[in-house]
């Protein structure tokens, strides 16, 4: 049987010490972490080789379908949870299995079982084609006296200050006389969301997201009321996909 690196997330903790468990007894399976919040699992699968995740659905945060429906990377995914209604909705979303609290030994193992066989009969995947460089989006922002190229992938936000924006990149800050709102219209809005009436945030620059904030690398972005329900809708429409 293969080696899995798993993570299980899980906020009662009662269940997640089971589930550390039953991980501890299985030799084949090593625990990276053990998540009582959602927010905090993003950023350890962001950061780590994950091959299971061990998924409670009811959180008080954002729920576990939530969590599975904004993976980019989707490890393998075992949803734990008291409530079968979920199973249906889970197996949509290809998951390996489904416990139904209370969990025993025998079925915990049945499942890892399971998803040890599909992860031995996954090809690997197809390396990824690099995209030209004439074909990555850009914009052409004024600075000084000039005028400067800036590509999408490269910007984590944007912060406004009267007639003027600051566009943090992964590289430099660019200060451009303009509104906010003038190069809000510029930018795709699959891609970048405003969170306040100061502040557009790009989906590939959130690092996590907090109850009131944004963390774009050491900045935390505050979420104003006014854009917490769109910020909300973004997130689960466009399936925020951390690496």
């Amino acid at each position: 049987m293969l080696n899995l690196n798993c993570v299980i997330v899980e906020d009662e903790p009662l269940a997640r010490n089971l589930l550390v468990e039953y991980v501890r007894k299985a030799p084949f399976l090593r625990l990276l972490d053990a998540c009582a919040s959602p927010l905090v699992a993003i950023e350890v699968l962001r950061n780590n080789p994950v091959d299971l995740l061990f998924l409670d659905v009811q959180m008080p945060e954002i729920t576990g379908i939530t969590l599975l429906k904004i993976l980019r990377k989707k490890p393998l995914v075992i949803l734990t949870t008291a409530y079968s209604e979920y199973a249906l909705e889970g197996y949509e979303l290809d998951v390996v299995d489904y416990l139904l609290k209370p969990i025993t030994l025998e079925r915990f193992l049945r499942a890892v079982e399971k998803a040890s066989g599909r992860l031995a009969s996954t090809p690997p995947p197809a390396p990824e084609k690099p995209v030209p460089e004439e074909k990555i989006p850009f914009v052409f922002v004024k600075d000084g006296t000039k005028l400067v190229k800036v590509r999408w992938n490269d910007i984590l936000y944007v912060e406004g200050l009267k007639d003027y924006v600051t566009i943090h990149t992964r590289q430099q800050k660019i200060v451009s006389l303009q509104r906010l709102k003038t190069l809000e219209a510029q930018l795709p809005a699959d891609r970048f969301i405003r969170i306040h009436h100061s502040y557009i945030v790009a989906l590939e620059g959130i690092d996590a997201i907090h109850k009131e904030k944004v963390q774009v690398g050491q900045a935390f972005l505050p979420i104003s009321d006014s854009y917490r329900k769109p910020f909300r809708e973004f997130i689960e429409r466009n399936h925020i996909q951390p690496d």
